[in-house]
């Protein structure tokens, strides 16, 4: 068996893949991916491929003969190919009966008020059974998060970056009424925590060991894993971001989804062939703690409960960070759109 049909089979560890063409969705669910996230950065991603860019162009020129803001022909451009990824994985999502074959949705990252983000779910629901919607954990967000889990859709509450943005998913889950509770999930973006904390330390120069700061990330995805298993066991775990093959090698042992790239990461996983280990039940030592609780105020908002209100999940650095990066994709897909003849 390959790396991930291996782990599939001696661990409770899984695998979602991220922004992929449809060829990639197939080759990762052969590799044994259960399901799928996509961001607010995908469609300049397919734009940007080569083969599916074809594909693109023509849906964005059919909905340009009806449609003049390029805003709500992203959104419907997004919306049809996504549609196009949740169709590979419906016959998961059939025979696991909705419990697998999810795949996630962002709308606009521009977009995030209550009145907004609740709209662009239930359009993007429409598109399919096993749509996910995909809603950052911020305090203006909050609130679509509930109306959206009573509206019986499945959510992955993503762009959570501290202990405290998980434990707020879970209490939400445990006070709501719904009686057609669909999968609950929150992305803890440990990659992007980890890339933050590495410019950080870069740019203003910090005293810390290396091996240490490298374990940050990680650090902070067990105490978040460990604490909502306990407030909300159903509450499911995916791990996001990956900026290293350890931001999955790492989390093998637990209970979660890990969402990675099939470039570079799932490839290099599959051709690596580690020996599969259990590390994330591995605690990490005290004095790895201490100095990244010491030297690195970030890391201690990430990781302390009481070091973060709902009032700083907007403008937390590691969120912006990672908002940044949709913003760009979307503007640059929406300038794509103007221009396209």
């Amino acid at each position: 068996m390959e790396y991930f049909q291996r782990v599939k089979a001696l661990t409770k560890t899984r695998m979602w893949i991220n922004n992929v063409t449809p060829l990639e969705a197939h080759l990762a669910i052969n590799a044994g991916a259960i399901g799928c996230t996509q961001n607010p950065a995908y469609v300049w991603k397919m734009i940007q491929n080569q083969e599916v860019r074809p594909h693109v162009d023509e849906l964005i020129k059919n909905y340009k003969k009806t449609l003049n803001d390029p805003d709500l022909i992203l959104e419907h451009v997004q919306r049809d190919l996504v549609k196009e990824i949740a169709d590979i994985f419906m016959p998961i999502y059939q025979k696991t009966n909705a419990k697998l074959g999810y795949v996630s949705i962002q709308g606009n990252p521009f977009k995030e008020k209550e009145d907004q983000i609740i709209r662009c779910g239930l359009f993007n629901h429409q598109a399919s059974a096993n749509i996910m919607c995909k809603v950052p954990v911020i305090k203006s967000a909050k609130a679509a998060i509930i109306y959206l889990i009573e509206q019986g859709i499945a959510i992955n509450a993503t762009e959570v970056m501290s202990v405290r943005q998980a434990m707020d998913i879970c209490e939400i889950v445990n006070q709501t009424k719904s009686m057609d509770l669909k999968p609950i999930y929150y992305s803890h973006i440990t990659g992007i925590l980890d890339e933050y904390l590495v410019n950080y330390v870069r740019d203003n120069n910090i005293d810390i060991n290396p091996d240490i700061l490298w374990q940050a990330g990680i650090a902070a995805a067990k105490k978040t894993y460990h604490i909502t298993k306990q407030l909300n066991p159903e509450v499911g775990f995916i791990g996001g971001g990956a900026r290293g093959l350890h931001h999955f090698t790492e989390m093998v042992g637990a209970d979660v989804n890990i969402t990675i790239n099939w470039k570079d990461t799932a490839e290099e996983l599959i051709k690596s062939d580690f020996p599969v280990v259990e590390a994330f039940n591995r605690p990490t030592p005290d004095y790895v703690i201490d100095e990244l609780l010491t030297k690195l105020p970030v890391f201690r908002k990430a990781y302390m409960i009481n070091e973060i209100t709902e009032e700083e999940y907007d403008d937390f650095g590691p969120v912006v960070l990672f908002r940044s990066s949709f913003e760009k994709a979307w503007n640059q897909a929406r300038q794509y759109i103007i221009e396209l003849n």
